[in-house]
């Protein structure tokens, strides 16, 4: 049977999601666990993989088991075997072909930024003291919305088949000493959402203006674009499923 998990983690500690040979990722952590705990070797597929240091409150990976257990008793075993920093929400039974990858409608992401320092959100948000014109940051963040080619946005040399994603959602919130990005798209590129508030970080500093962040989106060209925010302000915390796929 194949099944989806609901799962959450503390990116701090770890290279990301993806099994490394030199590095430990998510996925390695999760594996290994699911492997001890069912008595046979389990692979994941995840819905999308995250760099090292960010972030997730919600992602999905799915996996084909056959040994029978009772999904309440799994996560309570689950949990308190995995390391405290990553944790298991929920595990629902999906049809055989479901995919956690392919089948994802949308992904949300957030961004958080911190303009007072905070010694206690050290790994949990981006400390950046000077003023944002948070107001320039939505115009241009406006910008990114709908179908587009977002290359200038990707990792360099990532093997996609396209560079084309559908943006429904990006817009900058302030309250008090936290600035939140929000962006949500049907796909993300590797490095895109970083990439994406690196460069708007420049528009509200007024470094590039609104024309020229346009103008960095149709260059295609990553280049062109600014640096990359750093990763641990960096949070997945949604990701949308048809209903049909569920049994």
């Amino acid at each position: 049977m194949r099944y989806f998990f609901d799962i959450c983690y503390l990116g701090t500690n770890y290279h990301g999601w993806q099994i490394q040979a030199n590095a430990l990722g998510i996925q390695e952590v999760v594996e290994n666990a699911l492997s001890k705990l069912l008595k046979e070797k389990i692979a994941t597929v995840v819905s999308g993989r995250t760099d090292t240091g960010v972030h997730c409150k919600q992602q999905f990976f799915h996996a084909d088991i056959i040994t029978a257990f009772d999904s309440k008793s799994l996560i309570i075993r689950l949990n308190s075997f995995l390391p405290h920093d990553i944790a298991i929400r929920s595990i629902q039974k999906v049809s055989p072909e479901a995919s956690a990858r392919y089948d994802a409608l949308k992904r949300t992401y957030k961004y958080y930024i911190t303009t007072r320092k905070e010694p206690l959100a050290k790994d949990l948000a981006y400390y950046f003291y000077k003023p944002l014109d948070i107001n320039r940051m939505n115009e241009a963040a406006s910008l990114l919305l709908g179908s587009q080619d977002f290359r200038c946005f990707s990792k360099v040399h990532t093997k996609v088949n396209h560079f084309v994603c559908k943006i429904s959602k990006a817009t900058w919130s302030q309250k008090e000493h936290q600035i939140v990005f929000t962006i949500s798209a049907n796909r993300f590129l590797r490095g895109m959402v970083r990439a994406i508030v690196g460069t708007l970080i420049d528009v509200g500093t007024k470094k590039i203006s609104i024309e020229t962040f346009k103008e960095i989106i149709d260059s295609k060209d990553r280049k062109k674009a600014g640096a990359n925010s750093p990763a641990h302000g960096l949070y997945l915390i949604e990701v949308k499923y048809p209903k049909r796929i569920f049994l």
